[in-house]
């Protein structure tokens, strides 16, 4: 997946929008002001923080060399992934988990607006 293409899918999740809270150089995708993937777009190689069950987090670590612990994050609830080491269905999969896990802890009112209840 190219930098434009994880971009523009982290886009695509309702009320998601991209801020730069660290600098311009840190892309972070955010639901409702909570964030559920942060990447520097410009980084080789590519790679993107994504919230995780924590479960699924240890399997995944496991089963991919390129999914390690979150970087400056909760090594439990985050993993880092280098995006060239995995299929893109896989990232879209992580990706849209992430979003999920992060608008499952929304108000259920604000869950309710996002069509994700």
């Amino acid at each position: 997946m190219t930098p434009e293409r994880l971009r523009a899918f982290c886009l695509e999740f309702n009320a998601s929008v991209e801020e730069f809270p660290f600098g311009p150089e840190t892309s972070v995708f955010k639901v409702l002001g909570k964030m559920f993937a942060l990447t520097a777009l410009d980084a080789r190689p590519l790679t993107v923080n994504l919230k995780c069950d924590p479960d699924e987090a240890i399997r995944l670590r496991e089963a991919h060399t390129a999914i390690v612990p979150g970087w400056h994050m909760s090594k439990r609830h985050w993993n880092t992934v280098t995006v060239s080491g995995v299929p893109d269905r896989l990232l879209r999969e992580m990706i849209e988990d992430s979003y999920d896990l992060v608008v499952a802890g929304l108000p259920k009112a604000e869950r309710l607006r996002l069509d994700r209840p």
